[in-house]
């Protein structure tokens, strides 16, 4: 349950200032920004080793690679996509731009209206529950998929591009999704449709366009709070110049670094259920810098909400017990959104005891 909160919050929202104007004013960070001192982001090591797994799709190994980068890392990088690096430059583009508006033609899109707050649009966190440590970021939230569920009238025309380009990205996203989907039941011998089935036609897209302004004092927020994704799996553009992303990594935090041009994949809580827990959702941060601000777009695929989630049969026997219960995913979205905000995950809410 979430702590007691007032019913001025409860009831209504207000429109907070943007982190990017805070930013570019040089402001002292509020205090609901900064993060307790045993959870700040200054223990990060990079990664020397290696860069984040690659996994070469339509190449024989596609299946023992994504198999092996799921259940290591649960996330993994592409650079056979599909997807011209030109685009991808576009695609950033765009996102960049329409952070560099003025604030008030941005907040044309604003996800409070009427003193009532909406996932979609442009926005900052809204605050749930009490004592909520707020993420250093300005996010445009977009439902992309299915077509006849979106709302056009928050999605920019400026830059004029902006449409044209994101419905380009969501097909080519879409279709990335599903060759992947149909690689990873292979990956665990699988009909290969057991994943994509259970989508259908008409799964959920949300876009998420994210941006981090400078901070001057990094190592006391994040960008976004250490999580796993509540969805099936998320496609990563990151910035094509700044890393931030960081993963937990066998009990470490570890600076993702990926080729230029790649996409990142990772799974999220509901492929950690469907697998049986074979793979793992896994949990991961944004960091933020002092000098330098960064953008990045998240595609997130979701089953629908009306649809039901549990371990697939083939995957459950006496050598690996059903791990988790059948659940509707809109109770576990439920779940998770709330455990979000508090730092906590849902994983448990799901398991079976």
């Amino acid at each position: 349950m979430d702590a007691p909160m007032s019913r001025a919050v409860k009831s209504v929202c207000t429109e907070r200032k943007m982190v990017q104007e805070r930013s570019e004013a040089g402001e002292a960070r509020p205090i609901e920004y900064i993060v307790k001192e045993s959870q700040r982001p200054a223990d990060a090591k990079p990664l020397l080793a290696s860069p984040l797994p690659v996994v070469h799709l339509g190449q024989p190994d596609e299946a023992e690679e994504i198999k092996a980068a799921l259940q290591s890392w649960g996330m993994f990088q592409v650079i056979d996509h599909g997807m011209p690096p030109s685009f991808l430059d576009e695609v950033r583009d765009v996102a960049r731009a329409f952070f560099k508006l003025p604030v008030e033609e941005k907040k044309k899109y604003i996800n409070i209206r009427d003193g009532m707050f909406g996932r979609e649009g442009y926005g900052n966190d809204q605050v749930k529950v009490e004592g909520q440590i707020l993420d250093w970021t300005d996010r445009l939230y977009l439902f992309v998929q299915p077509e006849d569920q979106t709302k056009p009238e928050l999605w920019p025309t400026n830059p004029t591009s902006f449409r044209d380009v994101l419905h380009e990205f969501t097909m080519k996203t879409k279709k990335l999704v599903e060759d992947v989907l149909k690689t990873t039941a292979k990956s665990l011998e699988l009909n290969q449709d057991s994943f994509e089935s259970h989508l259908g036609d008409k799964f959920s897209i949300l876009a998420k366009f994210n941006y981090y302004p400078c901070c001057s004092k990094p190592d006391l927020v994040f960008g976004v709070k250490p999580h796993s994704d509540g969805t099936l799996i998320t496609v990563i553009l990151p910035d094509k110049d700044v890393e931030g992303l960081q993963v937990m990594n066998d009990g470490e935090w570890i600076t993702v670094t990926t080729s230029p041009h790649a996409l990142i994949i990772n799974i999220g809580d509901q492929m950690e259920i469907m697998s049986n827990g074979i793979f793992k959702s896994p949990v991961h941060r944004v960091v933020t810098f002092s000098d330098k601000d960064r953008i990045s777009i998240a595609m997130f695929c979701a089953n629908l909400p009306g649809k039901v989630i549990g371990p697939v049969d083939e995957l459950v026997n006496d050598m690996r017990p059903r791990m988790y219960k059948n659940v509707k995913v809109k109770d576990y979205v439920e779940v998770f959104q709330q455990r979000f905000h508090q730092g906590k995950s849902a994983l448990d809410w799901a398991q079976v005891l």
